[in-house]
């Protein structure tokens, strides 16, 4: 009997453990689920016979050791910052492990140790990191292996709401992976390479920078651009190419909109606010602009950022609650965790409300004197609270790459991503059965 040890049971876990419990019995596996809340993970294991759900503290040596030297595999979800820790334990005892977060610095330290041990330590095995990386390496490969010279290449994901979900909602938006994330998008460098030249765009101009396009059956969603672009040069073997641009999906409208916490500087993380335990929705909006006592929060914010009044910006403002004299809840924060606090409010999803998954490719070719357009997109829709698109297309490419490992079939070693057709092939294949399918385009 293999045994696999799941370590974190959050939203994003469900179908990972619900497919390994589901396989179970056939592939004569034991699924552990390890948490720090010891009832999240009964309550994802529901008594199966090949299940079992134990308290889990990542920080606690004793217990981590316990856990990780009696199984076969380690599948961590964790949050990104905490994967290097189990993955110190699984070199101690040469046990393979698989994330769906990017490859750390620390953890690619532990490439040439991992080589050594015969273990895989394979990352960014979710959705985005994860199925981008498949599915663009699908088409890559292929061209590549065709003889073709690939001019450029861009790519674009978004957690999104399903349709049914989006009326009565003017953002189409609500949080459906980690907030935070969502609330600090863009912060840093954003670089890319558009016609041979690189370009750069600053933060406070990010959400002014977006591209349309067209999903068919979906309508039109509007695209703006990841941090670094120019990192998958490497990762993908593009160097050379003279556009790859890499961005997050949302619908039409959302970036206008957003910008105005951005310019406000309503998203800053660097300190702390002062009086936030007596602040309202209101008061949060009103501490960013000019004081004048005769103008309203509204007139204010319309005039600073050149609203109209019967804009759809106000209507989205609006329809938050930012100019509600509501308590924020908070007893302090950073300007960033006092809009993620106040956003959670109306952007938590319910019981009732759908996700859905959008990732869009472009790649343009040249073979033999001919340009050709190819496009490939996914769409994929939660069923419901539990089982979201998210929790889908994270956890489906890491159950599939387990069930790889343990059978034998992946014989990569070390540090790695899943760019490679030992990897992306047999995923795509089954991913394709449980509906997970990519559609291509030429032109």
């Amino acid at each position: 009997m293999k045994k696999i040890l799941v370590i974190g049971a959050g939203r994003s876990s469900h179908t990972l453990i619900k497919y390994l419990l589901e396989h179970a019995q056939e592939e004569d596996w034991h699924v552990t689920v390890g948490d720090m809340d010891l009832a999240l993970a009964q309550e994802k294991v529901k008594g199966h016979s090949r299940g079992e759900a134990v308290h889990f503290d990542v920080t606690d040596p004793k217990s981590r050791e316990r856990e990780i030297q009696k199984v076969d595999l380690v599948v961590s979800m964790l949050p990104a910052r905490f994967h290097h820790i189990p993955a110190k334990t699984c070199l101690q005892y040469s046990i393979p492990m698989v994330t769906a977060s990017y490859v750390s610095p620390e953890i690619k330290e532990m490439d040439e140790e991992a080589k050594n041990k015969g273990i895989i330590l394979l990352n960014e095995m979710g959705l985005d990191p994860g199925l981008d990386h498949l599915s663009a390496m699908y088409m890559i490969d292929r061209v590549k292996n065709a003889g073709g010279t690939i001019k450029c290449f861009e790519s674009f994901t978004g957690g999104l709401l399903a349709p049914v979900s989006e009326k009565g909602n003017p953002w189409k938006y609500k949080f459906t992976w980690n907030p935070r994330n969502v609330v600090l998008a863009g912060q840093g460098a954003v670089k890319f390479i558009q016609e041979g030249r690189y370009k750069y765009i600053p933060y406070h101009r990010l959400f002014r920078r977006s591209e349309v396009i067209e999903v068919e059956g979906y309508g039109r969603f509007e695209g703006y651009a990841n941090r670094d672009s120019l990192k998958y040069l490497d990762v993908y073997g593009l160097r050379g190419i003279p556009t790859i641009y890499r961005g997050t999906l949302r619908r039409p409208g959302f970036s206008r909109a957003w910008n105005i916490f951005v310019q406000l500087g309503a998203t800053d993380d660097s300190y702390m606010m002062e009086g936030v335990e007596q602040m309202t929705h209101r008061q949060f909006i009103n501490s960013f602009l000019s004081y004048n006592p005769h103008d309203s929060v509204e007139l204010k914010l319309m005039h600073y950022m050149h609203l109209d009044q019967d804009s759809d910006v106000m209507e989205k403002l609006e329809w938050l609650g930012m100019f509600e004299d509501t308590p924020i809840g908070l007893k302090e924060g950073t300007p960033a965790q006092v809009l993620q606090h106040i956003l959670e409010k109306k952007w938590a999803l319910t019981e009732e409300d759908k996700d859905m998954i959008v990732m869009w490719h472009k790649l343009i070719y040249e073979l033999d004197g001919k340009e050709t357009f190819l496009t490939s997109s996914l769409v994929v829709e939660g069923d419901d609270h539990q089982n979201t698109a998210m929790a889908k297309t994270v956890g489906l490419p890491l159950a599939i790459a387990t069930k790889l490992i343990l059978n034998g079939k992946l014989k990569l070693k070390g540090v790695q991503y899943p760019t490679s057709p030992e990897i992306y092939h047999p995923v795509l294949e089954e991913l394709k059965k449980a509906g997970i399918n990519f559609v291509e385009k030429e032109q």
